[in-house]
């Protein structure tokens, strides 16, 4: 018989009219993996948000091996034996690596009230080199450190003090391979020592090889808690969405004749210390893929291509001869742009949905003389948010109140609703559900018949064999293969190529 580590007990929580969880009640053991899935605004991030101390709790129970905890920020978390590694980043810029980690327990290392910051970075010194980070230097600012490093940083800010609960949100979407099997090892890591490991994610596979234990959310309702040896992906999906999910998930084309119409030539592009000598042609109708490793330089090859690098050696040139160099010219030339770095990169966290929506196309919208019409913006929102099937309160809400899923949606409609010619989709999926990542894959393809192109630059192997016509391949900065569609491509193909 399995020893319950937490109750939850009939928990709620709302934003204004939504309600985000309604009375939610399952228990989480202790040693093992407990996956929580549902679709964009299911209410599992919010759920975990009120355990951590980020949300307040409007009504029920946390129980903690028989203690009831209601913390009130993620220190007062820390202190009950609670941890979280967020989606997006959660280390603060203008500190170090050390004083991140211990971030609200600086308190170790003060005596008679002068904090000894030799003593805090020997320790995390120490720490960094225990998890196999030992690159990652204690006294050098956050700032200096890509996203990927930062999270690792935050995985030993969330597991060094060996907690009873740590929460993964949606972690794994922003790491690559490497980063997501240092992620595993440390879940593993907990469960040794007899933690728990709270998992969301919406990579079902990953839910079911990594889990022990699986709580399906719905619309912020409880469905079912299930044992992960006594599911599938298709019971998961139907659990999550309520129906079957049907139809075709990725392309099943094969063979078709890519345009000879180039639109876009990229020739010579370096970026210093990131990318070298990068060489490719998008062709019109075309979905060319970019994977490889963390530090590989396939991010930088889409914000090169959206003149979003501002010390690029080389040239990005379109069919009619125009040169790419900046941002402006890039949106007034029909490129569009979802950097994987969602909340600091591609939307504005403080302004609402509809504002967010209508920001690349104010020059459309605009009547005479340059005036903006109200009613226009908010019919235009509206209509590119439901087709990308935002959960929200109205367009006025703001962007910064919605799940991670339903933020990448918003940047989405933003770029269907410029209905720009080029697109250049950096993690186009991440922290996505399945049904709504169906549904992208599904409007990718109509747009590469309806003469669009596309640079998808993924993680997600899968993704790339499923709906590419083409996949680059880099490593170390540079090209390292090229790849054409084929029934026969597999995971191990392109790996090949990236290590």
């Amino acid at each position: 018989m399995s020893e319950v580590r937490l109750q939850v007990v009939d928990m709620c929580k709302s934003f204004g009219i939504t309600k985000a969880v309604q009375n939610v009640s399952f228990n989480v053991n202790k040693g093992e993996v407990h996956a929580l899935i549902g679709e964009n605004g299911s209410g599992k991030s919010t759920l975990t948000n009120m355990l951590t101390g980020i949300y307040t709790i409007d009504s029920g129970k946390f129980i903690l091996d028989g203690k009831e905890v209601h913390p009130k920020n993620q220190v007062e978390a820390n202190d009950e034996g609670i941890s979280i590694i967020v989606q997006e980043l959660g280390t603060l810029s203008g500190l170090t690596v050390a004083e991140n980690i211990f971030l609200g327990h600086e308190d170790m290392f003060v005596k008679a009230g002068i904090k000894n910051t030799n003593a805090m970075n020997r320790r995390a010194n120490e720490l960094l080199e225990e998890y196999g980070f030992g690159r990652i230097k204690a006294a050098s600012m956050i700032d200096d450190y890509n996203f990927e490093d930062r999270k690792l940083v935050e995985i030993v800010k969330a597991t060094y003090f060996k907690p009873k609960i740590v929460v993964v949100d949606e972690t794994t979407t922003a790491l690559s391979q490497e980063g997501r099997e240092e992620l595993y090892k440390n879940m593993e890591n907990v469960k040794s020592y007899g933690g728990t490991v709270i998992f969301i994610s919406h990579d079902l596979p990953e839910i079911l090889d990594k889990s022990d234990t699986i709580t399906i959310l719905r619309d912020g309702v409880y469905i079912d808690t299930v044992k992960s040896a006594d599911v599938n992906e298709d019971d998961l999906k139907r659990l999550m969405v309520g129906r079957e999910v049907s139809g075709a998930y990725y392309r099943t084309d094969y063979g078709e004749k890519i345009s000879d119409e180039v639109v876009l030539t990229v020739k010579n592009v370096t970026v210093p210390g990131l990318i070298e000598d990068v060489n490719f042609e998008l062709h019109k109708g075309e979905i060319l893929g970019f994977g490889g490793l963390s530090e590989s330089g396939m991010h930088e090859v889409g914000k090169a291509v959206f003149g979003a690098s501002y010390d690029r050696e080389g040239s990005v040139t379109l069919k009619d001869g125009t040169q790419i160099n900046s941002i402006p010219t890039a949106i007034s030339h029909s490129i569009a742009y979802t950097s994987k770095n969602r909340d600091l990169e591609s939307v504005v966290m403080n302004q609402s949905i509809g504002d967010n929506i209508c920001l690349p196309s104010l020059n459309e919208l605009a009547g005479p003389g340059g005036v903006l019409s109200g009613k226009k913006m908010k019919e235009f929102s509206n209509r590119h948010a439901e087709e990308m099937s935002v959960k929200m309160v109205n367009v006025d809400q703001f962007v910064s109140d919605l799940s991670g899923g339903n933020k990448q949606k918003v940047v989405l409609a933003r770029w269907i609703g410029k209905d720009s010619d080029i697109l250049v989709l950096d993690s186009p999926t991440r922290g996505i559900d399945i049904k709504v990542k169906q549904d992208i894959y599904q409007l990718m393809d109509r747009m590469r018949k309806n003469g669009k192109s596309i640079i998808m630059i993924s993680e997600e192997l899968m993704e790339l064999i499923g709906m590419c016509d083409r996949i680059i391949i880099m490593k170390d900065g540079k090209i390292s293969g090229e790849l054409e569609r084929s029934e026969g491509m597999n995971e191990n193909t392109l790996i090949a190529k990236m290590v």
